[in-house]
């Protein structure tokens, strides 16, 4: 099988301009093509309006060798796609069952290989299934009740099930993991779409289902799941884990415990630094979330031709920009035709992320604007000293919106950044009534720029005003502002040595986003694959 690279084709074409532009990149004739399948495709803007899709499409010709002896500049290469493969090498017997602590990618994916395996692993996960969450978040939107142990961030899914569903990421495979994820989502309900685009995403709604259809294939194969089952406690003995608490009753016993917790399970956090497990702070960022009419951004990526976007994807962007004061400032979670959604989770504080359906139908596209904050700005050492900031930003979006997410215009953020005054008039009235946030959960207006520290906001004015140049009206008055964006990554590393177990406690598998090894839910769901391994590596059944 070959693989062609590099082939351009404008938006809307079909399958005979493909076949034939095939041919002629092999310099063959169109009927020495056996069959061929699109194996990847990008978008290709940067001379507007003149836009291509770059495909790498597989194939199978005639002749194969004396295409590859002719065609000599790299254009077209033998084809040999990674499969995914695992071999149980461990000679450990398990006297009990692996656990696995959190429903989320990372939790999900490793459960799931562990399941195919045979080793029948137990999820014990704090929030509640998908179903009941589902409603429970809804009900969190409307009413602004708040359910701590079944939001936007615990429950099965993850803080993921929630968001766009992206699944691009950098993370360098050689091993068939990142295809595996892939294909595994599309047998679960995903589309096959996510196998060949360049920057694929499922949308929460399809996600929904697809978490769901995995819980049920990892029961089938004899993986159980326990929800509303908060793991309190970890038995150690001797450096090992023997055991665990749940809801601080009941006491389970194991020697292999995957900890896949997420970013935002700040109590298990606490629980684990108690216990003395081995972690230290991690750098991260905070931000704002940013929204933009869907159709300014369209009209930067691809030009102002409407009639040229129907057949491409709604434009997703990506900025970034070094500070004067040497800050990071980025672009982070953008969902082109997306919502800001309130994804608290702790009473009394306010945090916000973004939200796509599969369609990214919304008016509105939104990104989180964030800028890198270190150990400097917690003025502590101590390993959860992230968490703590991060509940103090949060603190003051909630007190600021009255339990609302608070939410303000850029002029006026700008101003009052730049001079230390704040009036929110300056726009007329007629521009709030038209420019209204796109939200779930309720918003009112007020000072955004009173949640960050002073140096944060500066660099954060500084970006804005950076990634004006890059896509023109980014940084418009009217642009809207909502906070605060505080769980862009894990504030912690529970650090782990080379067989992925905690460097102190052995049968301690810190993993995925929460334990500081992964930033989305592709990376997520690999290092539960990695981890895994590892458990098969040292341990049979």
């Amino acid at each position: 099988m070959l693989l062609v690279n590099q082939i351009k084709l404008r938006p809307g074409y079909g399958e005979e301009e493909l076949k034939k532009k095939l041919a002629s990149a092999m310099h063959i004739f169109e009927d020495e093509i056996i069959d061929f399948k699109v194996e990847k495709l990008s978008v290709d803007a940067r001379k507007k309006p003149d836009i291509f899709f770059i495909l790498s499409v597989s194939c199978n010709v005639k002749h194969e060798k004396a295409v590859l002896k002719r065609i000599t500049n790299g254009s077209v290469t033998v084809f040999e796609p990674v499969k995914y493969a695992f071999e149980i090498t461990g000679n450990r017997k398990l006297k009990n069952r692996p656990v696995v602590v959190g429903a989320g990618p990372a939790g999900l994916f490793c459960a799931y290989y562990l399941a195919l395996a045979g080793y029948a692993p137990i999820v014990f996960e704090r929030g509640y299934d998908i179903d009941s969450r589902t409603k429970d978040v809804a009900k969190f939107w409307e009413t602004g009740k708040l359910n701590p142990n079944s939001n936007v961030q615990f429950g099965e899914g993850g803080a993921g099930a929630f968001s766009d569903g992206k699944l691009n990421t950098l993370v360098k495979d050689k091993c068939g993991r990142n295809r595996a994820v892939l294909e595994l989502f599309v047998k679960n309900g995903a589309s096959e779409d996510i196998l060949i685009e360049s920057k694929p995403h499922i949308g929460t709604d399809v996600l929904v289902n697809v978490v769901r259809n995995m819980r049920e294939e990892i029961k089938s194969m004899g993986g159980e799941f326990r929800f509303n089952a908060e793991v309190t406690d970890i038995e150690i003995k001797d450096g090992k884990v023997f055991g665990i608490t749940v809801n601080g009753l009941i006491k389970v016993e194991c020697e292999a415990v995957v900890l896949a917790i997420g970013h935002s399970a700040r109590n298990t956090f606490e629980m684990l630094c108690e216990k003395g497990i081995s972690m230290h702070q991690k750098e991260f960022a905070v931000g704002l979330r940013v929204e933009h009419p869907q159709s300014m951004i369209n009209s930067a990526m691809y030009g102002p031709d409407e009639s040229i976007w129907e057949d491409l994807p709604v434009a997703p962007y990506k900025l970034t920009y070094q500070s004067s004061l040497g800050r990071g400032v980025y672009s982070f979670c953008m969902c082109p035709g997306g919502y800001v959604v309130n994804a608290s989770s702790e009473p009394n504080r306010t945090c916000v992320n973004g939200m796509s359906y599969k369609d990214r139908g919304g008016k509105h596209a939104n990104s989180a604007i964030i800028v890198t904050v270190s150990s400097k700005d917690f003025k502590d050492d101590h390993p959860l000293a992230g968490v703590r900031f991060q509940r103090s930003l949060e603190e003051k979006a909630y007190s600021l919106g009255k339990g609302k997410i608070p939410v303000e215009f850029y002029g006026d953020f700008k101003r009052e950044v730049e001079t230390g005054l704040t009036d929110m008039t300056d726009i007329a009235p007629e521009t709030v009534l038209s420019n209204q946030p796109e939200c779930k959960g309720a918003f009112c207006f007020a000072p955004v720029s009173e949640i960050l520290p002073d140096e944060i906001n500066r660099a954060f004015v500084e970006g804005m005003e950076a990634f004006g140049s890059v896509i023109p009206g980014f940084n418009n008055e009217d642009a809207i502002l909502s906070g605060v964006e505080s769980r862009t990554s894990s504030p912690v590393r529970i650090t782990r040595n080379e067989f992925f177990e905690s460097e102190n406690t052995v049968g301690l598998y810190p993993c995925g986003e929460g334990a500081g090894y992964a930033g989305g839910i592709m990376s997520a769901a690999m290092d539960g694959m990695k981890v895994f391994e590892a458990i098969i590596g040292k341990y049979c059944i």
